[in-house]
């Protein structure tokens, strides 16, 4: 009875190893590198906050946590993506999320940017053609924080399209963020 209860576990054990998303290739070296202050991002209904220890807050709550080199994880510390030096975004299982580079940002379906952080701290989003849309401004961003920012920014945006509602049936989560 005993050892039943344990190749059950152990069975059990393999399964959750084996559904766990491989990271980003290069995920042990990282990639880009990142400088980490305070800024935030005010927009009409959220609050997003990249704190000096590269915590990322969306209105109190933390989300993700980015390193000086680009390493993205959750709240769990599990690898969520990599920003590559080249601005290449990579997920979980080689996912392409992207590209970020130093004021703007696109996301895989789109080969043009879908949005840019000015030197003044101004979001602007732009839709497929072209039209501008005001997204709130980063306050703490100038300077060699701007690719920071950028990537949050690029981050908070995937997400928003990942967990927005579509028509008709669907399955999964999109690219995979949470």
């Amino acid at each position: 009875m005993n050892r039943a209860r344990t190749c059950t576990a152990i069975a059990a054990a393999l399964l959750i190893g084996a559904c766990t998303p491989d990271p980003p290739p290069q995920w042990q070296t990282g990639g880009a590198q990142l400088v980490l202050n305070k800024a935030t991002w005010e927009t009409d209904d959220e609050l997003i906050e990249l704190m000096p220890s590269g915590a990322v807050l969306i209105d109190g709550d933390h989300e993700y946590t980015i390193d000086r080199v680009g390493r993205v994880v959750d709240p769990d510390n599990e690898p969520v993506a990599l920003l590559l030096p080249d601005g290449g975004f990579i997920g979980t299982d080689d996912r392409n999320l992207g590209h970020v580079g130093i004021t703007n940002a696109a996301p895989p379906w789109r080969g043009t940017a879908w949005v840019a952080v000015v030197p003044n701290g101004q979001v602007i989003g732009f839709d497929e053609d072209g039209e501008r849309e005001n997204l709130g401004v980063w306050r703490g961003c100038n300077g060699p924080m701007q690719r920071s920012c950028t990537l949050v920014t690029h981050l908070v945006l995937i997400r928003r399209f990942a967990r927005r509602p579509r028509g008709g049936v669907s399955i999964g989560v999109g690219v995979g963020f949470r």
